[in-house]
Parts: C-alpha cells; sequence; structure tokens
C-alpha cells in the first residue's frame, strides 16, 4: 500500500513539474516558445514521458487554464468577502480580476485568448467567475427583478470595457496609458454600477 501511494505521489509530482515547466518557459519566452521538447530539456526527462502525463501540448494549456480559473476564482471570492454591500463587493470584485490580469499576464492571455488561442471554452472553471459575478450584480439589481437574460447582459457590459481595457494594455503597453488606467478603470466600474442600482 505504501509503494502504490508513493507512486502516486511521484506521478502527482511529475505532473505537476510539468506545468511549472511549462509556466517558466513561457514567463521567459512568451507562450509561442512553449514547446514539449522544450519542456523535457528544463525538467531533465525526455519528451516521450511527457507525453505520458499529456498528450500534447494543448492538454497542457487546458490544465494549465483550468489552474488559471481556479485562482482567479479565490482571488475574487477574497475580494467579495472584504465587503458587506453588494456594489463595494463588485468593485472590488473587478479589481481584484484587473490585479489579477497584471500579475499573472502570461495565465490570463491563455485564459481569454489575448495574443494566443482561448482555452476556457471546454474548462468547466471558466464558470466560478462568471457565477460569482453574476450573483453580485443580480443582489445589486434586485429591487428590479432582472431576468437571467438582463443579469448576463450588464455581466457582459462589465467584461467588455474591463478586458478590452486589459487587452489594450498587454499589447500595447505604454507609460501614459499605465498612468491613467486606475482612473479609467474605476470610472468604467463606478458608472455601469450606478447604472444598474
Amino acid at each position: 500500500m505504501a509503494s502504490k501511494d508513493r507512486i502516486l505521489r511521484q506521478k502527482e509530482e511529475t505532473r505537476n513539474n510539468i506545468l511549472e515547466a511549462a509556466c517558466t518557459i513561457v514567463k521567459e519566452e512568451g507562450w509561442q516558445g512553449l514547446s514539449m521538447r522544450k519542456i523535457a530539456d528544463k525538467i531533465e526527462y525526455t519528451a516521450p514521458i511527457i507525453y505520458e502525463y499529456f498528450s500534447n501540448k494543448e492538454a497542457i494549456l487546458q490544465q494549465l487554464t483550468g489552474q488559471g480559473f481556479i485562482k482567479l476564482t479565490k482571488e475574487l471570492e477574497k475580494a467579495k468577502a472584504k465587503f458587506e454591500k453588494p456594489d463595494e463587493q463588485l468593485e472590488a470584485m473587478w479589481m481584484a480580476y484587473w490585479n489579477f490580469a497584471f500579475t499573472d499576464t502570461e495565465m490570463y492571455q491563455l485564459m481569454f485568448g489575448v495574443q494566443m488561442t482561448c482555452c476556457s471554452q471546454r474548462c468547466p472553471a471558466s464558470e466560478a467567475p462568471y457565477n460569482l459575478f453574476t450573483a453580485v450584480i443580480a443582489e445589486i439589481m434586485k429591487n428590479s427583478n432582472p431576468s437571467n437574460d438582463v443579469i448576463k447582459q450588464k455581466y457582459f457590459t462589465f467584461f467588455s470595457v474591463i478586458h478590452g481595457l486589459i487587452s489594450i494594455n498587454i499589447i500595447n503597453k505604454s507609460a501614459v496609458m499605465e498612468s491613467i488606467n486606475n482612473q479609467i478603470l474605476k470610472d468604467a466600474i463606478g458608472g455601469i454600477i450606478k447604472s444598474i442600482q
């Protein structure tokens, strides 16, 4: 029994090492620099061993996407927990979303397809942030008894503005934009919140 547990632990450790190596390569070279061969070289394994754990690079990207959404969800939950009023929760959650995008830029690119192919369509964990945001939006709008379609529309209004601003900043880094980004972001979030109250 102990040797079976040890083998399972070793397999999990190798799997995690593969994912960590992929993240390190991406931070150094960008997503275009990621390959199964480079991952194998990084962890000093042969490429066939990598294929025992992940059938291809897409499988690694899919796994990393899931991990990214789990991490983002935790950040959103922490931000929400700091406030009691739904409008303050919503603002804090979008600020946490923004911070995640620039703290884990490579992960955000993968999760949302900024300058690369997006993997979130097949990722069950991608629903959790959406569900958190729409629950708070519904709470803010409860007096008007909104339909699910209206709540969804309001979510995508937020998402479009904030994701758009994030994407512009990831693609075209500019010191001028950096200095006004927080104010643009706060104005956008505040304006949308007022429109749904």
